[in-house]
């Protein structure tokens, strides 16, 4: 799920140790990936979303804590756009890492929990905890730790490169030349196309089009022409027939790649050094 900001502070970020941390639980609740973490020493499950700027805190949840609020905040999210505050100098602490002296912003995130998510949401923990160290996830096992660099990770490396705040990855449909894709954990729908990008590559031809199906995170809901991808290849591994929805927003990448596909693989994420490593899972240990 992607939030547009304005620039921010530097954050502190401190790994648990040196080496790598040990793993922690990842939960999987309605194809959306939940970590366990602290804010300001207060306990609450996290939704992890590497397709965020920066994390986000419920309102009702920043009311138990002592935060310093900032400016106001206009936020564009994938359902258009939201009215927020920035809160400073807060401690964040998930998967052996801690933020010191982070800055988030707070919004009501009462209509994406109910409407999107179907559990109550009280922090979207955004891109900081990939930001200063390489990560580790597998979500078929449920687990995310911390792991050294000085260990090569097994599978494809894939170049990131920053778009808008958001780290994208090399992806092919259909055998068209490579199109940047979000990496986006926080997305647990559909993967999403781009509505200039389907238009160039004839995806929205009157026969392509499926249906519609609502959709939308931060900002609301919206409503979306549905097409079938006849193939999506990452990381050498090829998709076929994959449910794809078209993301009308002026502002949409060309591809954005969630948990549906990205639970084929494990994971090792390294943006300070814009890469990321995608090992295939055999076909027969991945839930469909």
């Amino acid at each position: 799920m992607k939030r547009a900001l304005a620039a921010l502070p530097l954050l502190l970020f401190v790994a648990s140790s040196a080496a790598a941390a040990a793993e922690t639980r990842l939960a999987l609740f309605g194809n959306r990936l939940f970590v366990t973490a602290r804010v300001n020493g207060i306990a609450v499950e996290a939704l992890l979303d590497s397709g965020a700027e920066m994390s986000v805190i419920d309102d009702d949840f920043a009311r138990r804590l002592p935060v310093r609020y900032g400016s106001d905040q206009l936020v564009t999210g994938s359902g258009g756009e939201q009215s927020g505050r920035f809160a400073h100098g807060l401690s964040i602490a998930a998967a052996g890492l801690r933020l010191r002296n982070a800055t988030a912003v707070v919004l009501d995130l009462d209509d994406l929990s109910k409407r999107l998510v179907g559990r109550p949401v009280a922090l979207i923990l955004g891109r900081e905890i990939f930001d200063k160290a390489r990560l580790r996830i597998d979500i078929e096992r449920g687990t995310i730790a911390a792991v050294p660099r000085s260990r090569r990770p097994r599978g494809q490396r894939l170049p990131l490169a920053t778009a808008r705040g958001v780290e994208t990855m090399p992806a092919s449909i259909e055998g068209l030349p490579p199109a940047a894709a979000e990496f986006d954990l926080g997305n647990g729908s559909e993967v999403l196309v781009g509505r200039a990008y389907a238009e160039r590559t004839g995806l929205l031809a009157p026969d392509r089009v499926v249906g519609r199906a609502d959709g939308g995170g931060i900002g609301g809901r919206i409503s979306r022409e549905v097409v079938m991808l006849r193939t999506l290849t990452l990381a050498g591994r090829t998709f076929e027939n994959v449910r794809a929805a078209i993301d009308p927003t002026g502002t949409a990448p060309d591809l954005n790649v969630g948990t549906s596909i990205l639970r084929h693989f494990i994971i090792t994420a390294d943006f300070a050094e814009h890469a990321l490593w995608l090992e295939p899972r055999p076909p027969r240990a991945s839930r469909r």
